[in-house]
């Protein structure tokens, strides 16, 4: 049977209780039962029933990805992919986000920008959160953009869409600390080097999900040729990062021979930061004969928008509700946990929404996704009108 490893690997994994309760795990076993679902793959039912089984002996997810060492679903997802590579384009579907047409930077995400759009350099600072803002307030000459990476998928593919959508940038800077188990640092420094497989999987990757599922071919190269990686990985010095984005933007300024060309304007004193920039497309070209500009623009391949709405209803928690109280005297948030009887069953205190909502989850208090994101939202408020002082009344569901 063709699908034995792949159930073997998986199988190691549900055996253990924290890939039961992993976003890893889950992904996983999600991508592959709708590849398995494809034309074609009739034949592979009993993959498909194990899978099924696997899927339903999930236990509510306690965290998006725990930074394993080993991660068998990545292994699992792996391997399904080298055994079905026809049908391996159904993994991860989940993983796709807006693309904004007619602004840039064309894909949302927590960015900090400049209206300069002929700016040259592009920084990412990976996993330390604190440096854009650090980096942003030095204004340095020649910075676009500024974000943190934290994955090696889904946040390549927004670096990759960001960047082809606006020739002006020639420079990446990759600096800050790595996201531990996903390496999206060192994954943009494979990606340069050597690309990707026919599966877009990211040669050379230490990153346990490399796999660029948003992003077309045609988008990779065009990345890969248009722009220049700088390693700063490590570095959280915001003056000398922003020493190099000022070397960059100078070295910037001499790379098309053409002395009329605007390719050749020195980027001056850094403009504010700004919301999302009009996304102009003549910007696409400078109208010289030399090589500043030989990439060609790329329209964005944009994932379907959905629209919000209201539930219809609100089905209750068989597990019972939660009461939470903001005791400003004690500097606490209380959480009372009731059965529908109106028993009380337990209490949690804490001072920040994180600790209380992992408390319920690990007392098994919340097994409905739409009460986990109610709660989630009614300890965020509660945890803001501790620390800004204002009074807290429950929302209802």
């Amino acid at each position: 049977m063709a699908a034995e490893s792949v159930i073997a690997e998986l199988r190691n994994g549900m055996a253990l209780a924290k890939c039961r309760a992993c976003g890893c795990m889950q992904d996983a076993l999600a991508g592959m039962q709708a590849s398995l679902a494809l034309p074609g793959m009739a034949a592979e039912t009993g993959l498909a029933g194990q899978i099924e089984a696997w899927t339903a002996a999930m236990q509510p997810i306690r965290y998006a990805c725990l930074g394993c060492e080993v991660c068998i679903a990545a292994n699992a997802a792996n391997l399904f992919a080298q055994t079905f590579p026809d049908a391996s384009s159904g993994l991860a579907l989940a993983c796709t986000f807006e693309v904004n047409e007619g602004r840039w930077p064309i894909v949302p995400g927590e960015y900090l920008l400049f209206s300069g759009s002929s700016a040259p350099v592009a920084v990412s600072t990976l996993a330390s959160l604190a440096l854009p803002r650090q980096l942003a307030d030095l204004r340095p000459d020649g910075l676009a953009i500024v974000g943190k990476t934290e994955t090696e998928n889904i946040g390549l593919d927004k670096i990759i869409k960001n960047m082809v959508a606006n020739p002006a940038l020639r420079y990446l800077i990759v600096a800050g600390q790595e996201a531990e188990g996903h390496c999206p640092g060192q994954t943009l420094l494979a990606l340069a080097r050597e690309g990707v497989d026919e599966n877009r999987r990211v040669l050379g990757s230490r990153g346990k999900r490399a796999v660029l599922r948003n992003v077309t071919r045609e988008e990779i190269e065009t990345f890969r040729k248009q722009v220049r990686i700088v390693d700063m990985i490590g570095c959280e010095d915001a003056a000398a990062i922003a020493a190099e984005v000022g070397e960059l933007a100078g070295e910037n300024g001499d790379v098309c021979g053409d002395a009329g060309c605007s390719c050749r304007t020195q980027v001056h004193e850094a403009p504010p930061v700004v919301a999302a920039l009009p996304l102009a497309p003549e910007a696409a070209s400078c109208g010289c004969d030399g090589p500043c500009h030989d990439v060609a623009f790329l329209e964005a391949s944009a994932a379907r928008v959905i629209q919000a709405q209201a539930p219809a209803n609100v089905e209750l928690d068989r597990a019972g509700y939660l009461v939470i109280i903001v005791q400003r005297d004690r500097g606490v948030i209380v959480a009372e946990h009731y059965d529908y009887d109106h028993t009380l069953t337990g209490v949690i205190e804490g001072t920040d929404a994180r600790s209380i909502y992992w408390t319920a989850i690990e007392k098994a208090w919340v097994s409905q996704l739409t009460h986990a994101a109610y709660l989630g939202k009614e300890l965020a408020r509660a945890e803001l009108a501790l620390t800004l002082v204002f009074d807290y009344v429950q929302d209802g569901a």
